[in-house]
């Protein structure tokens, strides 16, 4: 732009001097020397002219011709053309001034002349130096605006590429059927998202089959576990049965009920994860379920000395779910705090608002999760520490309880600290009580 600038500038000088020369050649020129009109008629030329003086006549020797010695412009530096030289330009240096020079040939008055004509340059270098100062300035708001056009452009640019990370990002283990969006312009992207979405497809085929054949194995193995039982039971009726054989079917009953809650819990996750278990959902009061189950559950607390604290039935606490669900949920989590909770520790089941939500809270004193366990605790089968395998329990628990939750439309917090307690919180939407 500048370069451009400069560029013109100097062709509209050089245009400008050559009209000069031109108009000079009609004025004073003609075929001879009427009694000394030439020099009067360059004079008339050069004051009608913007710096006229600077208009010079050489001939072919490198003698003035015109205008007269005292009209002329005595130290400024007229150079010597080559004689082949039809046109010649440059720029020329007067003192501090800079000039643009044009020569040409000519014949005057029917002599061969040289015909040399000068133009400041001043007002050029003020425009391209007020330009420049122009620019500088404006460089910043350039940048401003490049930048925020870059942003605009690339922001566009990039919609599609989020589009597909938000897409690919909602697809979990529960909605594998999902596909991401594939447009119609054949390009990168869209061969992109169809290699995910044929990922996605055998993925889904593979947890399909899985999720079948966890269902099918645990249904196939509740009547063997049945029969065992039964079978159990049976013996143990039995009024003259050897005791070592009572003690080893009364292991077996045990062995075997756990099984069959194993089993019971394998299927439940596997229907859910197939999007087979039905959900009735209806306005339940949360506080007073929770208050049935720490009810019902705190025999076990008690049988280790432990403090069991119910929520009160005073204040409604209405929540959309499935009670059957419900009740499932505060089980697993109060169930989950006896066990890990030392005889004589403290744990508190509660209900509360919270904003727009209902917060159950399940607190204990027990043992503590590990903090780089905290993000494991609802994976199936995992367990903390390998102390934790003691316990009674199928490592189930959480997982059902993270699907129930998922399933309302829930969210669930869990902090722990070793030998202080762990505290499970989840967050309901409420709904308007009657």
């Amino acid at each position: 732009m500048w370069f451009d600038l400069a560029n013109s500038l100097e062709q509209g000088r050089d245009r400008t001097l050559t009209n000069r020369a031109r108009r000079l050649l009609e004025k004073v020129g003609g075929e001879t020397d009427n009694g000394g009109q030439l020099g009067a008629r360059y004079r008339a030329f050069s004051e009608a002219t913007p710096e006229g003086k600077f208009v010079q006549v050489f001939d072919l020797a490198g003698h003035r011709l015109l205008p007269p010695a005292t009209d002329h412009v005595a130290d400024f530096p007229w150079p010597n053309v080559p004689e082949q030289s039809n046109e010649y330009r440059a720029n020329m240096q007067l003192r501090d001034r800079y000039f643009r020079l044009f020569v040409r040939h000519a014949t005057l008055a029917g002599k061969p002349v040289r015909i040399y004509v000068a133009g400041q340059l001043e007002d050029n270098r003020q425009q391209v130096q007020h330009f420049s100062e122009g620019l500088l300035r404006s460089i910043p708001v350039l940048i401003l605006a490049s930048g925020l056009a870059g942003y605009f452009v690339s922001r566009k640019a990039l919609n599609p590429i989020s589009r597909l990370i938000e897409s690919g990002r909602s697809i979990t283990i529960g909605n594998l059927s999902r596909r991401l969006a594939v447009s119609d312009n054949g390009d990168e992207l869209a061969r992109l998202a169809e290699t995910w979405n044929g990922m996605l497809a055998r993925l889904e085929a593979a947890v399909n089959r899985i999720t079948r054949f966890t269902a099918d194995a645990s249904h196939e193995l509740r009547s063997p576990l049945s029969y065992i039982r039964i079978a159990s039971e049976s013996m143990l009726r039995q009024p003259d049965i050897d005791p070592d054989a009572a003690e080893a079917f009364r292991e077996i009953l045990v062995e075997a009920e756990s099984a069959t809650r194993l089993l019971n819990d394998m299927l439940m996750l596997a229907r859910s994860d197939a999007g087979h278990v039905e959900v009735a959902f209806e306005k339940v009061n949360l506080g007073e379920v929770v208050n049935e189950v720490a009810s019902k559950i705190s025999a076990m607390a008690e049988a280790k000395q432990q403090s069991l604290q119910k929520p009160p039935t005073t204040e409604v606490f209405n929540v959309s779910g499935d009670e059957a669900l419900l009740r499932r949920l505060a089980w697993i989590l109060i169930d989950n705090a006896i066990k890990y909770t030392p005889p004589g520790g403290q744990i508190e089941a509660s209900v509360s608002r919270t904003g727009k939500n209902i917060m159950l809270q399940v607190a204990d004193s027990g043992q503590g999760i590990p903090a780089d366990s905290l993000q494991h605790i609802f994976d199936r089968f995992y367990r903390a520490d390998p102390a934790r395998s003691n316990e009674e329990g199928t490592g189930l628990g959480l997982a059902i309880a993270k699907w129930i939750a998922d399933t309302h439309r829930a969210e669930v917090r869990v902090s722990s600290s070793e030998q202080v307690g762990t505290t499970f919180q989840v967050f309901f939407p409420t709904i308007p009580s009657d």
